[in-house]
């Protein structure tokens, strides 16, 4: 028995969108091919490439399209950025600057804003929940221990910053060290007294 199909006009013109097909072009493409057409002859007819064709074939019909995946100089700084975006208060030009220092990422401010923007109602949510607690004069000095990394003699060198805050004023005194040994604590509290000229009641 001789199967004899007939050309379609629908099938033969050429694509107007490259070598995208409709559904049901591709469901008759895969027809033909099940009665013997091959690629080239599939080709012709429905005026697109042979690898097109092949791609339907191989595929069984429409593939869904898959959304490239986009990479981006942020890619595995997911957690070092929200540290970031903390530490600095939100201040998403800092983080540039941290970004091209101590990753080489060279990126505009507007794609860190871009970035850590997800995280600004958190931040303000926490600055609405923080209550200042307040003392009176020389009554209390709140002290803590930071650290970052700066230039010093041409080389990256990790720094900490000893900084100690007066409970009412909030005035600050801060002294710079390689380490954060006890020695360290104890030289940054009595510059501490000295810059503040007395003793508080309570650190």
């Amino acid at each position: 028995m001789t199967s004899t199909i007939l050309s379609h006009p629908a099938l033969s013109r050429t694509m107007q969108d490259g070598d995208m097909l409709q559904a049901d072009e591709v469901v008759a493409m895969l027809r033909l091919h099940e009665l013997g057409w091959g690629a080239k002859r599939l080709s012709k007819e429905f005026g697109c490439a042979r690898n097109t064709v092949r791609r339907y074939l191989r595929e069984g019909g429409v593939a869904p399209f898959k959304q490239p995946v986009r990479r981006t100089g942020f890619d595995g700084l997911d957690d070092w950025l929200r540290e970031r975006f903390f530490r600095h208060d939100g201040n998403a030009d800092v983080i540039r600057q941290e970004l091209a220092s101590e990753h080489g990422i060279t990126i505009g401010l507007r794609s860190v804003e871009l970035r850590v923007r997800q995280w600004r109602r958190e931040l303000k949510a926490q600055k609405r929940a923080t209550v200042r607690f307040e003392t009176a004069p020389g009554h209390q000095m709140q002290i803590d221990f930071g650290d970052t990394k700066v230039w010093i003699g041409g080389e990256r060198a990790r720094v900490h910053l000893f900084v100690a805050t007066l409970g009412y004023s909030r005035r600050m005194h801060a002294r710079a060290s390689l380490r954060e040994r006890q020695a360290d604590w104890f030289e940054g509290m009595e510059g501490a007294f000295l810059r503040f000229v007395g003793f508080r009641r309570k650190c």
